[in-house]
């Protein structure tokens, strides 16, 4: 195994200073020699990112490597930034490979995902802080951390900030443990979309829209499945939506600690669920998104592999909208809240129905025709608020009843 180190050039790309009492922030650069050496590594190498703060202009990207090993001197000690990009619309993309390890280093404020890996068989995201620097906008890149058309993938111990649709991430992927990581302040803190064989535990997901969702959605390469959601903190997810206009997550309301959308064979177990002001779980249908935001078209300069509401779901002959065999145990609920949000007509519909108690457990109560047992299983999780929208029949009969769900 062979070890490269990075020569930092002098150029000093430019400073700030945050207080007149600290040192100046010095940006320099290392993106050519980086760049080679990505271009240039060898089976088995070890590339070493230099302690400081580095400025990109364009996406730094390393295809069709095996064995590879990325670290820094530590995430807030090894700072890339790519707030000047000027090409691309990733920070760094890894493609095509097998077997490769990012750790110890921070990536921020790219033009689009701050931290592509596609199609690649083996990959480690570990002590990688990904944010956008100024905070939630709406104008900041979709992904933090992006797997996709992955297999084994493992995230653990990182941090994601700021994203516009889903700080972790991982989509259309197979085998994928997601552990011990923070996610704030973006529109969803982790999503698991199309994946299976998923394990998602030992998280902290607040002050996001959405805290945890684990989505299916149509059109996609393949299906998921077979997701475990436990052990996690989902707390004081209530911050407002500021997802593009017509995405898909720009319709999860603020306040919903986690979401399941249209999939099955789902467990959800042990994980605490605090302060989330509209919903603790929320288990619906693609039917439901759909009407919710029938009409809706992207919104233009939308960068990257975001997903928009799909009008045209039904043309999906292999998609099922409907959530089906999601277990639900063991949870601990607890809300200080007494109103849902105003900001999404679900919470308007939820403060008229369960103004004063907002519920812990919803169900969108759409039938499936081919379907007649669900397997939506409740149970153990205490004394809980559970809401039954009936929202096929337009509400007719919502309920609030558990009953019928109750399950050992």
């Amino acid at each position: 195994m062979k070890k490269l180190q990075l020569g930092v050039l002098a150029l000093v790309i430019c400073s700030a200073c945050t207080e007149s009492s600290k040192e100046p922030i010095v940006w320099k650069s290392i993106e050519k020699d980086l760049q080679a050496q990505f271009i240039l590594a060898q089976d088995g190498d070890v590339i070493e990112l230099p302690e400081g703060n580095f400025m990109f202009t364009r996406t730094l990207s390393m295809d069709g490597k095996s064995n590879i090993t990325i670290c820094g001197k530590g995430m807030d000690k090894t700072i890339l930034s790519w707030k000047n990009q000027t090409e691309g619309a990733q920070g760094m993309q890894i493609s095509n490979g097998k077997n490769i390890v990012l750790e110890d280093f921070s990536v921020e404020d790219a033009k689009g995902d701050n931290l592509k890996v596609n199609d690649t068989d083996g990959i480690v995201l570990r002590r990688i802080r990904s944010v956008w620097a100024d905070g939630p906008k709406t104008e900041n890149g979709a992904y933090a951390l992006y797997p996709v058309l992955c297999k084994n993938v493992l995230m653990e111990e990182c941090i994601a900030m700021g994203s516009s649709d889903a700080g972790i991430y991982v989509g259309q992927s197979d085998s994928v443990i997601i552990r011990n990581n923070k996610a704030y302040w973006n529109v969803a803190g982790i999503e698991s979309e199309n994946s299976k064989w998923v394990e998602i535990y030992g998280n902290e997901a607040y002050d996001n829209t959405g805290g945890i969702l684990v989505f299916d959605l149509p059109g996609l390469t393949t299906y998921g499945h077979s997701t475990k959601v436990f052990k996690n903190t989902i707390r004081s997810n209530n911050h407002k939506n500021f997802a593009q206009k017509g995405n898909i997550v720009a319709s999860i309301p603020p306040g919903s600690g986690m979401m399941i959308l249209a999939t099955h064979d789902i467990e959800i177990y042990d994980n605490d669920f605090k302060d989330n002001t509209t919903v603790g779980i929320a288990i619906v249908s693609y039917e439901l998104v759909a009407a919710l935001n029938e009409g809706e078209q992207e919104r233009e300069g939308s960068i990257g592999g975001v997903q928009t509401v799909n009008n045209r779901y039904q043309e999906d002959s292999l998609y099922n909208v409907y959530p089906y065999n999601v277990t639900v145990y063991s949870n601990r609920f607890k809300n200080k809240h007494w109103f849902p949000t105003t900001q999404n007509d679900i919470g308007k519909l939820l403060i008229m129905k369960s103004a004063f108690s907002p519920p812990d457990i919803l169900f969108d109560g759409i039938a499936d025709p081919k379907r007649a047992e669900r397997n939506i299983c409740i149970g153990d999780n205490g004394k809980i608020t559970f809401i039954n929208l009936d929202a096929g029949n337009d509400f007719k009969n919502l309920s609030k009843d558990v009953t019928s769900f109750s399950c050992k």
